[in-house]
């Protein structure tokens, strides 16, 4: 029976052995180091500058008019700028904003920008000094300038190789300061006789504030952790209001506003940049 003892041993030590190795492999886990699981950052709760460019090659002015008085009569009549025009189609704005969460995000802007209208215009009335019988052809200019301040609110899609796709919309106030208009008329004959040579007259701009929105939708590009570029699309409207007042017909009686404006509207590409802390 000493084989079976010899055999018996054999295993027990062979044993002995596997079991030290399998607590030496258990040393060697509990050892490891340690493993820690982090969520990716994504920005939310981060505040943010921004600053854009637009341009709009798309605009629109509505239907501004005045009114014409009439010395002689003490009446009015109101006169449409039929082939009014606007210009200076640039757009600058700064911002600062507040990313809430991965999709909503909002931000305080002001814009600023420069335009001019041009218009002409006629009138049945008598140009000043002319004969009854007659009319009048108008030709008006005027620069204005604006300042917006806008609350803006915007929802993000979500993000595909770093371009992320959104729209969002905003209201706010604009101040429309209108510089002098000048105003060229045209004596234009036709039941009567016209005399002397067209007369230039200039009228006193108006300033005010008036009601703005806006519908914006773009996308962003990640440049970095940190910066993003902007590019997108942007419509405003900005309410009707006073142009200008009367002239040298003031003192022949006319009272209130010469020239009103129907609103501004304004389509733009608008590009720029965004910082976040």
């Amino acid at each position: 029976m000493d084989w079976r003892n010899g055999f018996c041993g054999a295993a027990f030590g062979a044993s002995l052995m596997l079991c030290g190795e399998a607590l030496s492999a258990d040393e060697d886990l509990l050892d490891a180091p340690e493993i820690t699981i982090e969520k990716e950052a994504t920005g939310a709760g981060a505040i943010y500058l921004r600053g854009d460019i637009g341009y709009a090659p798309w605009r629109g002015e509505g239907d501004p008019s005045y009114r014409t008085f009439d010395a002689g009569t003490l009446t009015y009549s109101s006169v449409p700028f039929d082939n009014a025009r606007f210009d200076k189609p640039f757009t600058g704005s700064l911002g600062v904003g507040y990313q809430f969460t991965d999709t909503f995000r909002a931000d305080l802007t002001a814009e600023y920008f420069e335009g001019r209208v041009n218009g002409s215009s006629s009138s049945a009335n008598p140009c000043a000094g002319q004969g009854a019988g007659t009319s009048c052809a108008f030709s008006t200019g005027a620069d204005y300038s604006a300042l917006g301040l806008m609350a803006n609110a915007y929802v993000d899609f979500g993000t595909l190789a770093g371009f992320t796709p959104y729209v969002g919309g905003g209201i706010g106030t604009t101040s429309l300061n209108w510089d002098t208009a000048v105003e060229t008329a045209a004596c234009v004959a036709g039941g009567g006789a016209c005399a002397g040579a067209p007369s230039s007259t200039s009228y006193e701009g108006r300033d005010s504030w008036r009601f703005t929105y806006a519908l914006m939708a773009g996308v962003s590009y990640d440049l970095s952790d940190q910066l993003k570029l902007d590019v997108g699309y942007r419509y405003s409207h900005i309410a009707d209001g006073e142009m200008f007042g009367f002239g040298a017909e003031a003192l022949a009686g006319a009272t209130g506003d010469k020239g009103f404006d129907d609103g501004l509207s304004r389509h733009e590409i608008r590009a720029g940049l965004r910082f976040s802390f």
